[in-house]
């Protein structure tokens, strides 16, 4: 491959502690695209690992002008180590694909093809998965039913990495947080065409797993945030002001209540609780709306201090994209 041609292919592999498994992950990665006509890189981020997945990494650096290395100061997680290697990323197809050889990388070929009749993300199934049902199986059946509902993506397993993108819809697509498993919807937010195929899974055979029941709670405060950006990310005022409406409206029943027993039966206000009840739905309602409008003006500021589009473009017949608008 001339080293100076942007290959086809980019495989992103985040990388925390896994020198055990590095070596027989590249040599599976080559032995699954070698054969094919692709030109390909791997783009190995090392996630702050503390054994000697770094030297390993050197290594194969050292032997393969293919792979390229990213390496973090310190650990910061899987989605910023997705987000620098899709940075780094120069083909045209990327694949993010866990480094521990639970998902093979002989399904990229596939999943190439299946990305070649029209879509723009194809995510894997791991429709038999190898992994203790009842810790990690069973959550994440459930966890993907309610991320599907919520979002409107129903996929049958956002857990698993080994995803194929087009590198376009990836410039339209910013991971924060541990927000990587929710790609398939920030994708399918920039208006990507977006379709799931089972895959290959492996029992792990190095290392221990990263993930930890603990980060459940950390998987549904992401999901209220996917679902809040993908409707109101433009309009947080309507989101807030649902808040205000309702919030005003049980301020004016109780406030009613109050005047209606104070006419009809004599009952002085300060022996109604509905009084109170009526103070505190009102001033509820007044944050709720004034909550709503710091949020327009943030969102304003966003979007045009970095001259930010409000939509995505797919592609343009005999126009060319309008200059410096900020559009991807």
């Amino acid at each position: 491959m001339n080293a100076h041609a942007a290959p086809h292919l980019s495989i992103v592999i985040p990388v925390y502690n896994e020198e055990e498994s590095l070596k027989p992950m590249h040599a599976a990665v080559r032995a699954a695209l070698d054969p094919t006509a692709h030109t390909y890189e791997v783009i190995y981020v090392d996630d702050g690992s503390r054994d000697g997945s770094f030297e390993i990494l050197q290594e194969l650096a050292a032997e393969d002008e293919r792979v390229k290395v990213v390496r973090f100061r310190r650990n910061f997680g899987q989605t910023a180590a997705m987000a620098a290697g899709f940075e780094h990323a120069t083909g045209e197809v990327v694949f993010p694909i866990d480094a521990d050889l639970q998902n093979d990388p002989v399904d990229i070929p596939r999943m190439l093809a299946r990305l070649d009749e029209g879509f723009d993300v194809v995510a894997g199934w791991r429709e038999k998965r190898k992994d203790a049902f009842l810790t990690k199986t069973l959550p994440s059946r459930i966890a993907n039913r309610i991320i599907g509902r919520v979002t409107g993506v129903p996929l049958h397993d956002y857990g698993c990495t080994l995803k194929a993108c087009r590198a376009d819809v990836l410039r339209d697509v910013r991971l924060y947080g541990e927000m990587h498993r929710f790609l398939p919807v920030f994708a399918h937010l920039a208006g990507a065409r977006i379709t799931e195929m089972p895959v290959l899974h492996h029992p792990r055979r190095w290392g221990t797993s990263k993930y930890t029941l603990a980060k459940t709670f950390r998987v549904i405060l992401d999901l209220i945030t996917v679902r809040f950006l993908a409707a109101y990310a433009t309009k947080p005022i309507y989101f807030f002001g649902k808040f205000a409406a309702w919030s005003m409206a049980a301020s004016l029943f109780a406030m009613g209540w109050t005047v209606l027993h104070r006419i009809a039966w004599h009952v002085y206000v300060k022996d109604q609780p509905m009084f109170q009840i009526g103070i505190f739905f009102g001033i509820a309602g007044l944050q709720f709306l004034l909550f709503g409008l710091l949020a327009e003006m943030t969102m304003r500021t966003y979007y045009e201090s970095q001259r930010k589009p409000t939509y995505f473009v797919r592609e343009r017949l005999n126009l060319a994209a309008p200059a410096n608008n900020g559009e991807r």
